[in-house]
Parts: C-alpha cells; structure tokens; sequence
C-alpha cells in the first residue's frame, strides 16, 4: 500500500494511528505541498482532487482520511471494534467523524491556518467557533471513555489527531475537563500516538517559523530584580525582547510618554504588540502562558499546583523581596544598611523561604517554575552585600543548583555584576 501524506497533516497522522492498530505497514510517499508536489501530474492522476492523505492499495486509490481509515478497517481489520457493524453504534461513529471534519477541524482551520500564511490568526469569532466546537465535544464524552460508545474507534483517532494539533498550537483544552480527561488517556491507548507526536513537532517547528515573532517590548532597568526576573522568564519560554532601559534614577519613568504606557510608571514594563502589562509577577506569568509550551511546568494548569505557585510569588513581593528592600537598599543611597529591625525581618524571611525548601528541590513543589526564577532573581541580588546565608541550608543548596537549572542564569549574573559596579562607582563619588 502508497501512503501519500506528510506528517505534520491531522488527516495523515490519522491514517498513520489507524494503520498500527490494525498492524499494517504503509510504503509512505512524503509529499511536500509546500513546494506543490500535490499538482504534479501523476499525482493528479492518482487524486484529482491533489489532496493529502491518498492511499493506493493494489491499484486502487481513496482519499480523505476518515474514508482511508474505514476502508483500512473494513478490509483488514481482525474484528469491527474500530469500526462496529452495528448499524446505530456504526452511525455513532459517522457522526463523530463528520463532527471532526465538518465542525472541530474546520474550525482550527479557520483561526490558526492564516497564521500559518500571514502571522496572524483568524477573527475573535473564529476563535468562539473553537471554544463551541470544544463545548460540544466536551458534551459528547460526559459520562463516556471514548467518543463514540465504550471502546477505542476511528472517531476517536481522528478527533484525537485533531485535537493534538491543536494542543500542539497552544490552545488550552483544560476549560474542558471531559476532553482534557479523554484526551490524557487516548495518549495512552491509541496505537501510534508516538508518531503522531512526532509529525505534530514537526508542525510545531513549521508553525513558529511562519509565524512572526512577537513583538515584545520590555521597559526596564536591567540591574533591577525585577527586571532581571523577566529577562530568565523570556529566556525559558524561547521568546525575545526588545529592551528598552528605563532610568529611574533620572526619572525617566516620570516623561509623559511612559506614563501613558503605565500610570504607575514602574518598571518592569511589558508592552506585547500593544498590550501593556506591568508587575514582574504578572509578567512572568502572563509570558508562560502565552508563549510557553502547552501544560508548562513553569505554571501549570492544576488549579492546586498553581495555588502554590501563586502563593510564593506573593511571598516573594510581600515578604522577602519588602525586607530585602528595607535592609540592602538605604545602602545605595547612603552607603549604609538597614536597622537590625530590617536585618530581622531579611532572616525571618529566609527562614520562611528555608521552610518551604525542606526536603524538596524547588520552592513550589517538583519541578522549576516561575516561583523558583522569580525568588531567584530576589535572592542573588543579596549576593551584592555581605550577608551570611549559610545558617539557611535548604535556600544554600537550593540556591546553588540554579545555575543548572535556571534558564538566563549568565545573563542574570552579568547584570548583577554590572549593578555592582555602579553602585560602587556611585558611592564612590557620594563619599567624596
């Protein structure tokens, strides 16, 4: 059997999955639309819709890949399980299929196949049109496994190509819990799901060099910790951005023109493609979720996960980063630090933050997340004074297993050298 296709197409990672639960081995023929292979001639003649997924087996050619993947079965199948000779439970499973082309796919195709083409996706209503399309197949499987009765069947194949291609652009289908529970287990019972993982990488790759790049603007001053939070953030999301300093020592932050971009004229600033969000926090987590990969650890979908998450990320702006600035800061204006009331609250802080570090070996649970990079961006700053850490052991050994783990940590430690230089330079000339 030719298999005409291209990994990165739903309909061929379809036929791909139908074909290894039935263990049969395609001769796969890549064909590449981007270059127009589809309208050479003799593809024309097997398919003269030139459409990719064609099968041709022993001569004979279909296409479409919810007809290839009936055929598969009807022909070669050991029983109908895939697809039921039961007349209601086979139109149980024509209708989901018809769903899949006719209303789930068609509406990916709609919002994200112009991005693909111009950078841009479709209209808000094209993307409403997902979200109903979702509401429905979350509707569909209340109560239920699989799409179409109690077992695995082509409809479940299908919808399960096209809703990882979806999963794969970023579309988040945990607002669908039905779906989110189905789609987890299909990875597990579908022959085949690893190589349509792999097609839907290749998509992923494809997707991002067509699509422009965001265009992300990042008032800061890159000494700050703030700032240098959002720098490690952008660089563990793989996203670039366009700095532009701000100097709050010259009050820069003050000139009508920022002030217009943020009324509280603070930096960090984001402006992404004329949307303008300020709080380090908020920006961290804002970067996650827009450009971050589907499920990132660094914030999870898991409502309790994110609790955690969101708890330490108020620890740090509410307690440790507040002492800190009380105790290390007066330095840069007077050369002189806090009072031992601020020195107390710098260890109680400590202390809480080597509490939450005891037997674990990031801040908010198993894995690094944007509490651990935010924090972490607090902390080094304290390597600009002397300040004896040790008797905090859990945020020692935490603190040097960030240059592993930690994306942006060369960067993070260059501006803190650069930060330390100029406020030893500035003092300098204060003391004179």
């Amino acid at each position: 059997m030719d298999f005409y296709y291209s990994p990165r197409g739903a309909g061929c990672r379809t036929v791909i999955m139908v074909a290894k639960a039935l263990g049969l081995e395609l001769n796969k023929k890549l064909v590449n639309t981007m270059e127009g292979e589809q309208l050479k001639p003799e593809f024309v003649k097997l398919n003269p819709q030139h459409t990719i997924p064609t099968l041709v087996d022993d001569g004979f050619a279909i296409w479409e890949s919810r007809a290839i993947a009936v055929y598969l079965v009807e022909k070669y199948g050991k029983d109908d399980s895939l697809f039921p000779k039961d007349p209601q439970k086979q139109a149980m499973v024509n209708q989901r299929l018809q769903f899949d082309l006719a209303t789930l796919y068609e509406s990916f195709g709609k919002y994200y196949y112009p991005l693909f083409r111009t950078g841009k996706p479709g209209t808000e209503e094209d993307f409403k049109k997902i979200e109903s399309a979702f509401e429905l197949l979350n509707t569909f499987l209340e109560g239920h496994d699989y799409v179409a009765g109690d077992q695995l069947t082509v409809a479940d194949i299908s919808i399960l190509a096209t809703v990882s291609t979806f999963v794969i652009i970023g579309f988040d289908i945990s607002k669908y819990p039905n779906v989110e529970r189905w789609y987890a287990n299909a990875q597990k019972v579908t022959p085949g799901w690893d190589e349509n993982w792999s097609g839907l990488l290749q998509l992923k790759c494809c997707s991002h060099s067509k699509a422009k790049m965001p265009n992300l603007d990042l008032y800061n001053m890159p000494m700050a910790p703030a700032s240098r939070a959002i720098q490690m953030i952008a660089k563990a999301v793989g996203v670039e951005l366009n700095s532009k300093l701000i100097n709050t020592l010259e009050g820069e932050q003050l000139k009508p023109e920022f002030v217009k971009i943020n009324p509280q004229h603070t930096i960090p600033t984001l402006v992404d493609n004329g949307f303008a969000i300020w709080e380090s926090r908020a920006i961290a987590v804002y970067l996650v979720e827009k450009y971050g990969k589907p499920d990132s650890a660094l914030y999870p979908k898991d409502p309790q996960k994110r609790a955690l998450i969101n708890q330490r990320l108020y620890f740090d702006m509410g307690t440790l980063y507040d002492a800190l600035t009380k105790y290390f800061f007066p330095y840069f204006r007077t050369g002189q630090l806090g009072d031992q009331e601020a020195l107390d609250k710098v260890h109680a802080a400590f202390g809480f933050l080597n509490t939450f570090l005891e037997g674990q070996e990031f801040v908010a649970g198993d894995q690094l997340t944007v509490a651990d990079i935010v924090i972490l961006a607090t902390v080094s700053t304290v390597s600009l004074f002397p300040f004896d850490w040790s008797k905090f052991p859990n945020v020692d050994r935490w603190y040097k297993n960030a240059p592993k783990v930690a994306p942006g940590w060369e960067e993070n430690l260059e501006s803190l050298n650069q930060a330390k230089k100029f406020w030893e330079e500035r003092l300098a000339e204060v003391k004179k």
